[in-house]
């Protein structure tokens, strides 16, 4: 049996990501002998249909069960049809969900918990941005390729990973969540709140680190 866990890093200590078509990583993890191998993502930069794409790549890699923090109606529909299950609402560390999952702590789940392009880059906020949903806090960075990527316009940043948020449930100005949207328990969105907001502040701080690297370059 093989399980797939979306990550932020590339081994069982590394975060559970709380984003479906966007995570970094797919760690796939046999739960019986914790033999694993970390994939990443070929698809966190894809302008639309992440969610759907990444759910393909990981039916095609054999996956039956995935672990992750949030999933879309677009990927929560096509892991269905492919007859794999979905388990969300999954935090901490990738060991620790394994262990949950084996312990009959982790239960599938009947539908998505956010809306479609949860994940996504944000814009300017307070402006429409490209997918046509209201805009959150954050700003789509680059690839590496000075291309903005986000809803609207991002900010092309030379090396630095999309790091960007749409819909959070109970959070203001960030999107209207799907019917049925959110969390199972307030513990559950709690976790999931604080893990988003850890991510938020590591964009922060690699958009900070680029400015200094863009200042010192100016400075030459």
């Amino acid at each position: 049996m093989k399980i797939v866990i979306t990550s932020a890093g590339t081994d069982l200590a590394a975060q559970v990501d709380p984003r479906f078509g966007r995570c970094p990583y797919f760690i796939f993890v046999d739960p019986d002998t914790l033999q694993f191998e970390a994939v990443e993502n070929p698809n966190v930069a894809a302008m639309g249909g992440a969610g759907i794409q990444s759910a393909q790549f990981v039916t095609d890699k054999g996956a039956e069960t995935v672990l992750t923090g949030s999933c879309g109606p677009n990927a929560f529909q096509t892991l269905q049809a492919a007859g794999v299950q979905v388990i969300i609402g999954v935090v901490g560390s990738v060991q620790d969900a394994i262990q949950r999952y084996k312990s009959g702590q982790l239960k599938p789940t009947a539908q998505p918990n956010v809306q479609a392009h949860f994940g996504m880059g944000a814009g300017t906020p307070g402006q429409a941005g490209g997918q046509g949903q209201p805009m959150g806090p954050g700003f789509g960075m680059g690839m590496g390729r000075g291309m903005g990527r986000g809803m609207g316009r991002g900010m092309g940043g030379g090396g630095l990973p999309e790091v960007g948020y749409g819909a959070m449930p109970g959070v203001p100005g960030t999107g209207p969540a799907a019917p049925g949207a959110g969390p199972t328990t307030p513990d559950q969105e709690l976790q999931l709140l604080k893990q988003q907001a850890d991510l938020m502040k590591q964009q922060l701080d690699a958009i900070s680190k680029r400015i200094n690297e863009l200042g010192k370059k100016k400075g030459e």
